[in-house]
């Protein structure tokens, strides 16, 4: 069986191109729409990301307002620097990038973020919005798989969804979103029993557990849909997923590749909360 290899570089660009448009038509009324992005220290990972997050603000006209503060920065200062952006009516959207250095405590941080700024979706009242089905922005990973899945026109509705992984980021809001789209729903996890035999029952697994290539085709049902949420780079600078891709894709109806799959949706589907915090 040839699986569908769903493209999540073309359906991210999709998504950005609708977003240039909304932001366009935003601009012609004469609002702006800014974003504010808060670095600590020089990781070379976190580095990356905010540069691919730049990029796809310029890329649809949103001003992004970069500040990259040293290495050594308090958690008072980052918390100071917070509720000024919080004040400041001309930024729409706060976001820190993570991990930030270990003295620093992430849900303080996470919490003093303003609710109707919180663009990553990982406020307790985001959270909460999410778990009641009501309006907010949704994390970007989880929301970005369920465009993922809708745009490549597989059916989510009465589907068995098996989630690996339980994460406050990727875990537990995409079972809430799945939920939210009339998916059966189960979370397993590292003390999860027969986790083969559960897995198997999937109609859609979402594999989020940080280890790499860890599923296998004895963990996948026959034509089931598989997305790989887990990214590792070897000494090669290869990237690859929790998932061995080259023995389970050949089980699968449909599958995400990394590079190229659940990755690009999560900076659209940031992009997309920004637009969104105009009306929020």
């Amino acid at each position: 069986m040839e699986p569908l290899i769903i493209d999540g570089k073309r359906i991210s660009k999709e998504i950005k191109d609708e977003l240039k448009e909304k932001v366009a038509d935003y601009k012609k009324k004469g609002i702006e729409i800014t974003l504010a992005v808060i670095q600590i220290g020089d990781d070379p990972a976190s580095t990356v990301y905010v540069r691919n997050k730049k990029k796809a603000c310029e890329y649809i006209g949103i001003n992004s307002k970069s500040f990259e503060l040293p290495g050594d920065t308090s958690e008072k200062e980052l918390l100071e620097l917070l509720e000024r952006l919080n004040n400041d009516s001309s930024i729409n959207g706060i976001l820190v990038q993570l991990p930030v250095p270990d003295y620093i405590d992430p849900l303080k941080v996470i919490n003093t973020i303003s609710p109707s700024k919180d663009v990553d979706g990982f406020s307790p009242y985001s959270v909460g919005c999410l778990n009641l089905g009501e309006k907010g922005f949704l994390s970007c990973t989880p929301a970005g798989i369920v465009e993922l899945l809708k745009r490549s026109d597989i059916e989510i509705d009465g589907k068995h969804c098996v989630i690996m992984g339980r994460s406050n980021i990727v875990g537990k809001p995409m079972a809430s979103l799945m939920l939210n789209n009339n998916a059966t729903v189960t979370i397993t996890h590292s003390h999860t029993r027969n986790l083969k035999e559960i897995c198997k029952t999937a109609d859609i697994l979402i594999v989020a557990l940080g280890q790499k290539e860890f599923v296998t085709s004895e963990y996948v049902k026959e034509g089931a849909v598989v997305i790989d949420v887990g990214i590792h780079r070897d000494e090669n600078n290869k990237l690859s997923g929790d998932v061995l891709y080259d023995d389970v894709a050949p089980h699968c109806s449909a599958i995400t590749p990394v590079p190229g799959g659940v990755g690009p949706m999560t900076i659209a589907m940031l992009m997309y909360n920004c637009v969104e915090a105009v009306e929020i």
